[in-house]
C-alpha cells in the first residue's frame, strides 16, 4: 500500500472510531435523557444511531477494500445526564465529524477515489443536517 493510501486508510478508522463513538452516545444519551426533553430528544437520539450505523458500516467495508484492517475500538465517549450537554456534546461530534470528513474527501479525490469522494460529501451533507439540527435544539431559550 502506498504512502497516500495508508494515510486515508488511517484516517478512516478515525473516522470509523469517531463513528462508533457516536452510536454508543447517541445509544446513551436516548435511554438517559430524562425530564421535559425526554418525549423529543429520546426518538431524536435514537434516529441518530441508525444514520452512524451505515456510516460506520460504509467505512469499515472500505477500510477493508483499501486493504487494510478496519478498528474495532471507539473514540472515547463524554457520559453526562444533563440535556445542554448533551446537546452541546452532540453537536460538537458532528462539527468534528464534518471537518474530518472534508480531509477525508480531499485525500479521495487526489488519489482518485471519485465514488469514496462522492460518499464522504453525501456523509457531510447528512452530518451537516445533524449538526443543524442541534443548534436549533440549543437555541430554544430554555436552553441558555
Amino acid at each position: 500500500m502506498d504512502k497516500q493510501t495508508q494515510e486515508l486508510v488511517e484516517g478512516l478508522n478515525e473516522d470509523l472510531a469517531n463513528e462508533y463513538a457516536a452510536i454508543i452516545m447517541y445509544n446513551n444519551y436516548a435511554a438517559v435523557v430524562s425530564g421535559m426533553y425526554r418525549q423529543v430528544l429520546k426518538p431524536f437520539f435514537e434516529g441518530e444511531v441508525t444514520d452512524e450505523q451505515g456510516h460506520a458500516l460504509y467505512l469499515a467495508e472500505k477500510i477493508k477494500t483499501l486493504g487494510g484492517e478496519p478498528t474495532t475500538k471507539p473514540a472515547e465517549v463524554k457520559q453526562t445526564d444533563d440535556v445542554k450537554t448533551m446537546l452541546e456534546a452532540a453537536r460538537q461530534s458532528e462539527a468534528d465529524t464534518i471537518a474530518r470528513y472534508k480531509t477525508r474527501a480531499k485525500q479521495a479525490d487526489e488519489l482518485g477515489l471519485i465514488e469514496l469522494q462522492n460518499k464522504l460529501e453525501d456523509f457531510i451533507t447528512d452530518e451537516t443536517g445533524h449538526m443543524e439540527e442541534l443548534e436549533r435544539l440549543l437555541s430554544d431559550p430554555r436552553m441558555q
